[in-house]
């Protein structure tokens, strides 16, 4: 399921872990919807122009799908792409296959009562 409200977008920025690599940074929070992992996506102007963010975005939401059967439900993730994610597409896979599982990890170990950034 695809994160559409900015409201969605803050709360897993703000509420979440962070995991940062040389393509991208990697935002994981746990979901108020009971059930649902929600995955939202960020490609901001400086990654390019609209076909090159198009391309970019397309790419992170495959290895996203691809992660989804491993990951636990009520979870929010937003993937960001910065401009690296367009000069080396080669690295984008190697760098979001390993940030999802540490965020995911981080996440789960992240005490319940915590609130804000570790």
């Amino acid at each position: 399921m695809r994160m559409r409200r900015s409201e969605d977008f803050r709360r897993t920025v703000r509420g979440g872990v962070r995991v940062a690599r040389s393509t991208l940074v990697l935002h994981a929070a746990a979901s108020p919807e009971p059930h649902s992992v929600r995955v939202g996506f960020v490609v901001g102007k400086s990654v390019g122009n609209a076909v090159t963010r198009n391309r970019v975005r397309r790419r992170l939401r495959h290895l996203a799908a691809a992660q989804l059967p491993g990951t636990p439900d009520s979870v929010s993730v937003v993937v960001r792409a910065l401009p690296r994610a367009a000069i080396a597409p080669d690295e984008v896979p190697t760098d979001f296959a390993s940030a999802w599982p540490q965020a995911l990890d981080r996440l789960a170990r992240r005490p319940a009562e915590a609130g804000g950034r570790r």
